[in-house]
């Protein structure tokens, strides 16, 4: 069974869910967003060692607390590094009171069908790694791009598939099947998307709780009854490439998701920052989240 108390946290819980999970293919670029270009670094352990600086300087400034954050997503590597001379996992809960998430998955495959699946792996090395180091939920994404039906059911299905075992373990998974910001039939592959995670969601026992990470939808109020189902625990939202006020202002129509942005939080963050600077300009990030995660929501039409 999970962790009781990260369980009421993150299901119950005032704010938002921190992603903090560039893996290999995304690490690059979140780097130079963050002002460290590819000539900082001449391996990738060098550069996984960089993006645990700028993590650590995340996790430890003063701006973020358990006030705002209820859970933060993190990277493998990460998990296995410590902060403070803490495991990742350990000082997120024991220092700040904030439940750790671990992405599981190994990416995504080649778009096919106009879905991208992910890549077949076995979660169960990973979900005992993770029981070990102390986390409480997993995350995995896969990615639609149009809007085929069977393809978007094998989609939903494989993410459902995996996210059983993965409870098995004792663990929560975020399951996030991404529809792309930029689909040209955005709301219909959210529609098809919708249909078919409510059929899997009538395979789950009682006592099989899941989080579903989802894009901010064109239809306001689209996840209601997903929001409102006994197998959901959390409803929570992905940035997607969307900007922070752009991302901010859809979530404010949706009654009941939260947020759980990665670009939309440290995009304003940079290496040359003092530490006032940076503690600044996260606290303003954080600050608008959570505002538009828990405070009073416009039930108006998404743009």
């Amino acid at each position: 069974m999970p962790n009781q108390a990260q369980f009421d946290k993150v299901s119950q819980g005032k704010g938002f869910i921190a992603a903090l999970d560039q893996s290999g293919g995304s690490t690059p670029k979140a780097l130079k967003n963050y002002g460290v270009n590819e000539d900082a670094y001449s391996n990738e352990t060098e550069m996984f060692d960089l993006v645990h600086q700028m993590r650590t300087r995340i996790i430890t400034s003063p701006s973020f607390t358990s006030d705002h954050i209820l859970g933060a997503i993190l990277f493998e590597k990460t998990m296995d590094s410590d902060i403070e001379g803490k495991p990742t996992a350990t000082y997120l809960w024991e220092e700040l009171g904030i439940a750790p998430f671990l992405k599981v998955d190994k990416g995504l495959a080649d778009k096919e069908n106009g879905v991208q699946m992910m890549k077949p792996f076995d979660p169960n090395p990973i979900c005992e790694k993770a029981v070990s180091k102390g986390i409480f939920g997993t995350k995995m994404r896969s990615a639609i791009h149009e809007p085929n039906e069977d393809a978007i059911a094998a989609v939903v299905q494989q993410q459902f598939d995996i996210g059983k075992t993965i409870i098995s373990h004792g663990l929560v998974p975020i399951i996030e099947p991404e529809v792309d910001i930029n689909a040209p039939a955005k709301a219909e592959c959210e529609d098809i998307m919708k249909a078919e995670i409510l059929k899997q969601l009538d395979t789950l026992a009682a006592d099989q709780k899941i989080i579903l990470k989802l894009t901010l939808p064109e239809k306001a109020g689209l996840f209601t009854d997903l929001i409102n189902h006994p197998n959901v625990a959390r409803v929570v939202a992905l940035s997607g490439g969307y900007s922070l006020e752009e991302s901010c202002t859809r979530l404010r129509a949706n009654d009941g998701m939260i947020a759980s942005f990665s670009r939309a939080l440290t995009n304003d963050l940079s290496a040359q920052q003092s530490d006032e600077e940076f503690d600044a300009a996260l606290m303003n990030s954080i600050s608008k989240i959570y505002e538009a995660s828990v405070g009073e929501k416009a039930q108006t039409q998404a743009a």
